[in-house]
This record gives C-alpha cells, sequence and structure tokens, in this order.
C-alpha cells in the first residue's frame, strides 16, 4: 500500500497510527527513515528500535537547525537513544561514521569500500550496466549503478545480516533489485542515443556524487551537460555550493528552477550565480522555465553526450506560490526526445 506523505518521518499522531495498522496487517519489520526533524520535534518519542544505520551527513537543512554542528548533535542523538540490545551500522568512510556512534549503547559494525570493516565492499566494475561487487570476498553483479549505490548495497546488506538473515539469500535477492524511482533513472534518445540521467540530487554531496559517478562512466570526450536548480524557501547556503559543484564537474550547466515555492525563482538563481569563479561563469546560463531549461539542455547535446536533470527525481510536480503544479522530469525529456528527433 502506497500513502502519499508530506514529510520524511509523519507526525507522532500519524505515525503511531501507521505503525498500528501494520501490526494488525500482520507485518514483522518496519524500516523508516527517521529525519533530523522528527527526532528534534521528538515525533519518534517512546519507539524502540531494533537498529539504526548512519549513511552519511551532508550539507541539508541548515534553514532549520542553524548550523551544521547542531545538525549532526540532533542526529546523533538518535544513535545515543539506542538500546544495548539494538544493533548500529555506521559508514567507516563518512569523515563522521565514528562519532556518530562513540556514545551508543548498541552493537556496532561498520562498513567501507575503503578500509576494514566488519563489512567490506570493492567494485570490481562500474558501468550502465550495474555493479561488480565483492563483498565479503563474495563476487556479485548488481543492477544498481555508481558507487553511491555500492555504499547503499552494503547498508543493506550489513542490515539484513544483523537481522540473522542468511547471506547467500541477502546476496541474491539484492543481485536482483532496481533502483528506487527518480535516483539515476537513465533515457536514452532513439536517433542521436543521448543519454539522460534524471536524478533526485538536491544537496551539494548528493549532485557530487552523481556527477562523479557519471564522469567515471564516460568513454571518451562525451560532454556532460547538467540542468539544476534550488529548492526556495530551504537552506540558502547551499545554493552556491550546489552551483559550483555543477560546474566543476559539468562541461555545460543551465540553472533553473526547483520548487521556488514562494521565493522568486530568479532571486534563487542570482543567489547560485552570485560566487561563481571565472571559469565557472563561462560554463553556465539561467533559464527560469524548467521545461525550457531542459529542452536547451537536449538541443545542446551531441551524440552520445550526458544531459543530467537534477534535483526532483521522482516528484510529479512543481511547487509555485503554493501550488504543486504538474511536472514531472522523466516524462518531461522523454517528450522531448520525441519532439526534438522527429
Amino acid at each position: 500500500k502506497v500513502l502519499t506523505a508530506t514529510h520524511t518521518t509523519p507526525d507522532a499522531v500519524d505515525l503511531n497510527r501507521l505503525l498500528q495498522q501494520m501490526v494488525m496487517a500482520g507485518c514483522s519489520h518496519v524500516f523508516m527513515e527517521t529525519s533530523s526533524h522528527a527526532l528534534h520535534q521528538q515525533r519518534v518519542a517512546g519507539l524502540h528500535y531494533a537498529g539504526g544505520i548512519f549513511s552519511n551527513i551532508t550539507h541539508d537543512h541548515l534553514d532549520y537547525h542553524q548550523s551544521f554542528d547542531e545538525y549532526i548533535r540532533v542526529k546523533k542523538s538518535f544513535f545515543d537513544s539506542l538500546s544495548s540490545k539494538a544493533f548500529a551500522i555506521s559508514n567507516a568512510d563518512d569523515k563522521r561514521g565514528a562519532v556518530m556512534l562513540q556514545n551508543t549503547k548498541a552493537t556496532k559494525y561498520f562498513y567501507s569500500l575503503k578500509t576494514v570493516a566488519d563489512f567490506k565492499g570493492k567494485i570490481l566494475e562500474n558501468s550502465l550496466s550495474g555493479l561488480q561487487m565483492m563483498i565479503n570476498d563474495i563476487e556479485v553483479h548488481f543492477r544498481l549503478i555508481g558507487e553511491f549505490n555500492a555504499y547503499n548495497l552494503l547498508a543493506v546488506y550489513a542490515t539484513a545480516i544483523c537481522l540473522e538473515e542468511n547471506k547467500q539469500d541477502v546476496l541474491t535477492a539484492l543481485s536482483v533489485l532496481s533502483g528506487a524511482e527518480g535516483r539515476f533513472d537513465c533515457i536514452v534518445s532513439p536517433k542521436d542515443k543521448v543519454l539522460a540521467i534524471v536524478d533526485y540530487a538536491h544537496t551539494p554531496d548528493a549532485l557530487l556524487n552523481v556527477l562523479a559517478t557519471i564522469n567515471k562512466m564516460k568513454k571518451g570526450t562525451e560532454k556532460i551537460i547538467t540542468v539544476v536548480g534550488c529548492g526556495g524557501d530551504r537552506d540558502k547556503t547551499k545554493r552556491a555550493v550546489m552551483a559550483a559543484a555543477a560546474c566543476e564537474w559539468s562541461d555545460k550547466v543551465i540553472f533553473t528552477s526547483d520548487n521556488p515555492r514562494s521565493e522568486n525563482p530568479a532571486t534563487i538563481i542570482q543567489d547560485m550565480e552570485k560566487d561563481l569563479s571565472v571559469s565557472h561563469k563561462k560554463k553556465y546560463i539561467s533559464m527560469v522555465d524548467r521545461r525550457e531549461a531542459i529542452k536547451t539542455a537536449i538541443s545542446l547535446a551531441q551524440t552520445d553526450d550526458i544531459v543530467l536533470v537534477a534535483g526532483k527525481g521522482h516528484e510529479k510536480y512543481q511547487e509555485i506560490n503554493g501550488i504543486r503544479n504538474h511536472f514531472d522530469d522523466k516524462e518531461t525529456v522523454r517528450e522531448l526526445f520525441e519532439l526534438l528527433e522527429k
């Protein structure tokens, strides 16, 4: 059953109502993304977790938490609250991975692609056909793409093992897993073989990860053209950082609207532009209309070039002045491929 949600983690009343419905339906496990807002607002107070996973922490939500240190403190409070009967899994390759677990009573486990860990992974091959990996000396092929997904696979594998699942059954299940909608979704134009990638990357770190993955998969002289914007009424400090990241890792960048909400989209774009270096300023153009920005990116692309449409991913709307207008990046890309190749 799929329910529409307005928050990453529901409020306490809705959350407990959902948990009751799950119990009545016979569910045995609940896997939940527990947001920093939910922790700070006590939405999950009174719940007893069997375990928790820390993947990474990046520049986000500072409009709410005011400082990165406070954001870290709130995230860490989740692991501090775990009981001695629980497990805590952390990414050893994140520089705050050890800090997150330093005061937990839970049993600690770490996963890594770079160092010794309880759950050790190694990427043997990373291509558009998937990932070939070693996980604790077992070689497996996964359909998922990119280093960021290698980390996700390790985290899920570690969790399943901590829940006492059979490791071979877990790896078999993960090997046929498709990616989440809006995460590195690939669409190839029929005629010119331009590759469009639609991704939810809406933080500096997420955008860097996606662009780094694309650059590693390039076979030669393909150009990377990135379409990106920043959400309105949200953390303004990340706008210039995201713009610089896009320019650094792309051959051409088009700044455009994301979900401007109550802000003027042109003002958001100005925030993105203002601290760019001289070399970065030569790489970008700005277009408020998101559809026109995507159309321009596709028009600029030559055979085998790569167009990244970042920021909205799975979303089927664009929020402007309190109204959610229908807008789907994947749908738009497909329509424009068909239109421009006639």
